[in-house]
């Protein structure tokens, strides 16, 4: 079995901004919400533990590791997506700065690089990546981001690259995935 898991709300500074692949902590309430999440993994008993190296979701893996005496490893390719300069930015200030311009990451997935990072395509295929290295023959969990939750949730439904926000789980959600 496979279990895919979106990291808690991170810290309140970030919560507006366009955060991606940058590596900040969790909220109060992630914190909270992280001590959960361990809880739930320790029931699911993975065998190995699989994190993107963010602090979001590299706390909630080391934790459940140490209480399980499970087998844990960081892999870059979980991490959310590059946003370039974008990173750190309200929405707002990117809109007004930009206009529509945020469309293309669907409307133009192979050649749209918000803030100058990674395309949509890349974002899929990194994440895709990494999804078809985990060992089938181990119980894992993938504490990980939106973007590349969706981008195997999406992949796994057939689904098309426009229809990635529709696969994006909630903070905090442990998604069954194989």
């Amino acid at each position: 079995m496979i279990w895919l898991v979106r990291h808690p709300p991170v810290a309140i500074h970030w919560q507006k901004l366009c955060y991606g692949a940058s590596d900040m902590g969790l909220s109060r309430e992630g914190a909270r919400i992280a001590k959960v999440l361990v809880d739930k993994l320790v029931t699911l008993s993975p065998d190995l533990i699989v994190h993107s190296d963010r602090k979001r979701t590299r706390i909630i893996a080391e934790q459940a590791a140490e209480k399980l005496s499970a087998e844990i490893r960081a892999d870059h390719r979980w991490r959310e997506r590059d946003f370039g300069d974008w990173e750190g930015c309200s929405w707002n200030e990117i809109y007004r700065a930009t206009g529509n311009a945020m469309d293309g990451m669907l409307d133009d997935p192979e050649g749209f690089r918000p803030g100058g990072g990674e395309t949509t395509q890349e974002l899929v295929d990194r994440a895709l990546d990494g999804w078809r290295t985990l060992l089938t023959d181990k119980d894992i969990a993938v504490i990980a981001h939106g973007g590349p939750i969706a981008a195997v949730l999406a992949h796994r439904a057939e689904a098309s690259i426009s229809s990635l926000p529709d696969y994006i789980p909630q903070t905090g959600s442990i998604t069954e995935a194989g």
